[in-house]
Formats: structure tokens, sequence, C-alpha cells
């Protein structure tokens, strides 16, 4: 119900109910849809460049001398180059999301993309390890624009329609996964593809420049919109004002003003903004762990327990994913959130990454020892597989609305935000080398079959309940931030 001290009243607390005295639901505020438009397009650059290398990055790894034709070590060195983009983006994500509290976020976000368009040239252009690595690296460092841009569609949004605004989120990453391995596998070794068209040597001395470049060319396109369309949400009197600090056992509790001020770190550690960030890395740990492991045992020859599967197919089937996710995230999102909660929701897609993981040995056994056709019956698992995946994508969603809520006053939403990917980047960073590594482990060694890798994760995902069930039935409350 309504506090008698709002009804009648426009102004409603970030904890007030979504139902006006009576049960009637509250109308839900339209979304600003030009600036939600202009802000989603361009998180969208990040997973494009970032999945993009996914139906490649196995093959160019195999050209490379380091694993010395041996396929069985691809999976060390592709997981590595992975996970350098997450490593660096951990050291400096944190200080561009406090430094869009100070300057704005609009700025931070345009060096952001700036970043991306300079490292995808780079990668494109690396025919070496070493320059592999230094090219992810700068992407990593330059682009600290997923925590800024999860605190603009905070400040987008409001109480009715953050569910809807923060179910997009999900779908940037859909339509990255679908944009993102299409432009790689298709791209990739163009004078293969159109001898006539890519006939000049530079395609055959550089043959993944081209996804970079359109990768590039993406993101150079969206810096002129943003530039020319996004508006700032953080006020001028924020960004031109110096606000005194706070002490750091101080919890700010007095007038709305200092409500604003900038806190440091050690003072948005509390237990709500703790809470959600660490299921936030466990969901993004599971998750990245997925991913990286898709592309890496559909490519795996079937002898060594792989599908054998070709780049291009790859890019295929992980877009098509991607478009189902997309349109499955938007439209379910806000209405499994509604009925059941964001807490029931969470929990749930924790659950999903048992089956998950439990398929990929199974796709496999199923090339192997299948009565049926076995190539029906592995894409049949495959068609499963990622399907759960697209159910298990709404904890992402959610989490998102948490921390949100979980941040101790406006003006630390930036740094709230940037503090939850740097914590995430590190698990990002870990999670592709840790579980390629342990898949080529598992098959240089024959340990359980080869299938050490999905016993140690599915007592990953037992981990990742035992944090889930820390939070709260709703959002986290003002009286709660400080606990």
């Amino acid at each position: 119900m309504l506090p008698k001290k709002f009804q009648g009243t426009p102004e409603l607390e970030e904890e007030t109910p979504l139902l006006c005295d009576g049960g009637t639901p509250r109308t839900e505020t339209p979304l600003p849809i030009t600036q939600i438009v202009v802000l989603l397009l361009c998180q969208i650059a990040e997973p494009i460049t970032y999945l993009s290398i996914n139906p490649y990055i196995n093959q160019l790894v195999s050209e490379l001398p380091i694993v010395g034709g041996d396929e069985r070590k691809v999976g060390y060195y592709a997981g590595f180059i992975v996970s350098l983009y997450f490593a660096a983006e951990a050291v400096t994500v944190l200080q561009w999301s406090r430094l869009s509290d100070k300057v704005g976020r609009k700025p931070v976000l345009l060096c952001g993309l700036l970043g991306t368009i300079v490292s995808s040239i780079l990668f494109g252009l690396s025919r070496s390890f070493s320059a592999l690595v230094l090219s992810r690296c700068l992407h990593g460092m330059l682009n600290g624009n997923i925590g800024v841009m999860k605190s603009m569609m905070a400040e987008l949004t409001d109480e009715t329609n953050m569910a809807r605004g923060f179910s997009l989120i999900p779908v940037t990453w859909a339509v990255g996964s679908t944009v993102g391995p299409f432009i790689g596998g298709v791209l990739s070794r163009p004078q293969d593809r159109w001898p006539n068209v890519f006939s000049h040597p530079f395609w055959g001395e550089y043959p993944y420049f081209l996804p970079c470049l359109a990768t590039a060319a993406y993101a150079l396109l969206l810096s002129i919109l943003a530039a020319i369309f996004l508006k700032e949400t953080v006020s001028n009197d924020q960004v031109n004002s110096d606000p005194p600090q706070v002490g750091e056992g101080e919890i700010l509790d007095g007038p709305v003003k200092d409500q604003e001020r900038l806190l440091p770190l050690r003072a948005l550690l509390t237990r709500p903004v703790v809470v959600s960030i660490a299921n936030y890395c466990m969901i993004s740990l599971l998750d990245i762990i997925a991913r990286s492991l898709i592309p890496l045992v559909w490519s795996t020859s079937v002898e060594f327990g792989g599908l054998g599967m070709s780049p291009a197919s790859i890019g295929l089937w992980t877009s098509g994913y991607g478009v189902l996710n997309g349109i499955f995230q938007f439209i379910a999102l806000p209405r499994f959130v509604g009925r059941f909660g964001p807490r029931g929701i969470f929990i749930a897609c924790i659950v999903l990454f048992f089956p998950l993981y439990i398929i990929f040995p199974l796709e496999s056994l199923a090339l192997h020892q299948s009565s049926l056709n076995p190539n029906r019956a592995a894409r049949l698992l495959m068609t499963l597989q990622l399907s759960v995946a697209t159910f298990a994508n709404m904890g992402l969603g959610v989490i998102f609305m948490y921390i949100s809520s979980a941040a101790p006053n406006k003006r630390s939403l930036g740094a709230t935000n940037g503090a939850a990917q740097m914590m995430v980047s590190i698990q990002r960073a870990i999670g592709p080398a840790a579980a390629t590594s342990l898949f080529a482990f598992s098959l240089e060694n024959s340990i359980f079959g080869g299938n050490l890798v999905y016993v140690v994760l599915l007592a990953l995902v037992w981990v990742g309940l035992g944090v889930a069930v820390q939070l709260p039935r709703g959002m986290w409350k003002h009286n709660e931030r400080n606990l």
C-alpha cells in the first residue's frame, strides 16, 4: 500500500511499491526512447567487438607458431587472449566510472568508443601472439563504457519502468551475440570466400582484418551519433560542483544535498552493494565460461571430444541464438520479474547452468553413440543448450537492477556500477582462461574421459546458488543500504 505521506503527491521514494491505494497498479512511465536507443546502440559496440573474434580465434591461434601444430594446446592460448580484455578492463573500469561521476557520462562514453576503434584496427593487423596480447589489453584499458552505460540507464528510468529499461541491456548482448559472431564468421579469411574481390596480397597476409575493420567502423559511426544526439544524464550542477569529501565511516543521513556528495570507495562497500556485486560476479562467471566453451567445444575435432564445426557454422548458430535471445529478454524479463519477483527469477537462472554444462559431453556422446542420425542428435542438443542459455540470461538483467538500487546515493551510482564491473571483469578474465585451459588439460590427461572440466563447473554452480539466496525478495530499500 502507498504510505500516507505520499498519497495525493507525485513525489515517490525509490522503495515505494508500484501499487496505489486500493491495489491499483501504478502507470508505467514511458521510456525516453531516443536516449535509450542511442545508449543501447553504443552499448552494442562492446559485445560486437568482444564476440566477433569467437568464431575464428581458435583457428587464428592454431596458425601461430606458438602452438607448434598441436591442436590440443589451442585452448590455452585462445582462452588467454579472450581473458586479457577483461583483465585490462578490471584495472581501469572503476576509474572511468568514478570519473563519469565527476565530469559526466558522455565524455567517458566517447573515449571508450574511440578506444574500441583503435584497438580493433590493431587486433586485425596483429600477426604474432605478443601483438594480439597488446591490442586486447589496450581495448580493455580504454573501454570503461559498460559501467557508465548502466549508470545512464538507471538515471533514464524510474521505479515504474526500471525492469523494462534494464531488460534491454541483455538485449544489447543478444544483438551483439548475433552481429558479432556473424561478422567474425562470415568476414574472416575473405580471400578464401571471395577471391575475385579480395585479390590483393594484403588479405592473404591479414586474413582476419576485415571483421576487425567492420567492428571499428561501427564504433566510429556510433561515436558520431552519440556526440550529436546523446544527452548528458549527470546535471551541470553535479558536474561543476566540488562537494566536500565524506569521512570513511560516516553515513549520509542528513539533508538531501548531503546525499549527493561523492563517497570514497570504502563508503560504497555496504552489505547491499557487496551482496549484489557477489551475485553479479557469479552469474557473469558462469555465463562467460559457457560463452567461451561453446565455440571451443564446437570447433574441436570430433576425435578430441568436440563437434568439428567450421568458424562459419559456429558464427551462424550463435548469431541465430543472439536473435532469439534478444527477443526473449525484451518480452519475457519484465513479465517474469513482475510475476515471480527478481529473487526467484535470479535463483532459477543460476539453476539452469546445471543442464547447460551437462549438455556439452552429451553432444560429443551423441556423435559417437547415437542410434539415430548422429548429426541430427547433436544439433538437437545444441538447440536445447542455446535455449537453456536464453532463459539463464535473464539473471543478468535482474542483477543490474539490484546493483543500481544498492547504490548508497545518486552521486555514487557510477562508482557503484564501476566497482561491480571491476570485480566482474576480474571474473571474466579468469573464467575463459581457466575453463578453456581445464578443457585442454582434461583432454590431454583423459581425466574422467576428458570431462573433468564439467565436473568442476557443476560444483561452481552450487557455489553460485549459495550466493544467490542472500538477495532480498525485492530491490534494496534506502534503510537497508548502510546495513
